[in-house]
């Protein structure tokens, strides 16, 4: 069985200001701090919350 595809995700502008449905994708991907990188496995799922904070962030496949 092949391993998940994983994506590295970085938050690149703030979060404070930003609409309560927006902050919450941000937590839900697991990010904190500004510039803080995480790796999350590619679903459709987190997939949904990387295009709703596009803005905010930079993602590479890991």
């Amino acid at each position: 069985m092949a391993t998940p595809k994983e994506l590295k995700v970085t938050l690149v502008k703030s979060k404070f200001g930003r609409l309560k449905s927006h902050k919450a994708c941000v937590a839900g991907l697991g990010l904190r701090k500004m510039h803080q990188t995480v790796t999350v496995i590619d679903t459709p799922e987190n997939r949904g919350m990387i295009n709703r904070i596009s803005y905010l962030l930079s993602v590479e496949e890991a």
